[in-house]
C-alpha cells in the first residue's frame, strides 16, 4: 500500500519548513513629501524585526533622481553612522535615528530641486536580511503650497477678526444707547 506524501522522511524536514514564515524586516516610510527649496528635511524610516537589534543591523539609504538614472548612495549606519565622501549628498546628510528605538530617519541639508526624487530606505538585521525597503518621493518646491491647513487657520483668522467686530460694534451701539438715555433723562429734569 502507498504511503501518503506527507508521511515521507523528506517531506517531513520540508514542510515545516515551508510552513514557517521567513523572518523579514518591515520598513516603514512616507509615501510621498513636500518640501521647500533651501530648507532642512528629517527624512523619517521605521523598522520592525522579528529578531532582537543585531550588532550587525546595517541601515542603508539610497536615491534615485526623477530621470531615474541609476540609484546613488546617500547614507549608510553600520555599528555607527557613516556619512559618504563622495556624491550630491556630500556634508549634507545626518543620522538623526535610534536604532534602539527602531527608528533609521535622516536629516537633508539645504535641499535643492536637484533632490526631487525617490528614497530608499533598507534595513537588514541578521538573521532578518529580507524584508520590505522603505520609499519616499521627494518634491523640493519653491514656495509652500496653499494647503487644506493654511485654509483653516485663514478661516479661524477670520472668525476671529469678525467676532472682534461684532463684540466692538455692540459695545459701542450701547454706549451711545446710554449716553442718548442720559441726555433725555437730563432734559425731562430740568423740565
Amino acid at each position: 500500500q502507498p504511503r501518503p506524501w506527507f508521511s515521507s522522511p523528506l517531506t517531513a524536514a520540508v514542510l515545516p519548513a515551508a510552513l514557517w514564515p521567513a523572518a523579514a524586516v518591515e520598513v516603514h516610510t512616507a509615501k510621498e513629501v513636500n518640501a521647500v527649496n533651501g530648507t532642512n528635511l528629517r527624512l523619517k524610516c521605521t523598522f520592525s524585526s522579528s529578531s532582537p537589534i543585531s550588532q550587525d543591523l546595517t541601515v542603508t539609504w539610497n536615491f534615485q533622481p526623477e530621470d531615474l538614472s541609476s540609484h546613488e548612495p546617500v547614507f549608510c549606519y553600520l555599528k555607527e553612522p557613516y556619512e559618504l565622501p563622495t556624491g550630491r549628498f556630500k556634508e549634507r546628510v545626518t543620522w538623526d535615528g535610534n536604532i534602539e528605538r527602531n527608528d533609521a530617519s535622516i536629516v537633508i541639508w539645504n535641499l535643492q530641486p536637484t533632490d526631487n526624487g525617490t528614497f530608499t530606505c533598507q534595513v537588514k538585521n541578521p538573521p532578518d536580511v529580507y524584508g520590505t525597503i522603505g520609499e519616499v518621493r521627494l518634491r523640493v518646491v519653491q514656495k509652500v503650497q496653499f494647503s487644506e491647513i493654511h485654509f483653516l487657520a485663514v478661516a479661524i483668522g477670520s472668525a476671529c477678526v469678525l467676532m472682534i467686530i461684532v463684540v466692538t460694534v455692540v459695545i459701542i451701539c450701547r454706549h451711545r444707547r446710554k449716553k442718548a438715555q442720559e441726555k433725555i433723562e437730563a432734559a425731562d429734569t430740568e423740565l
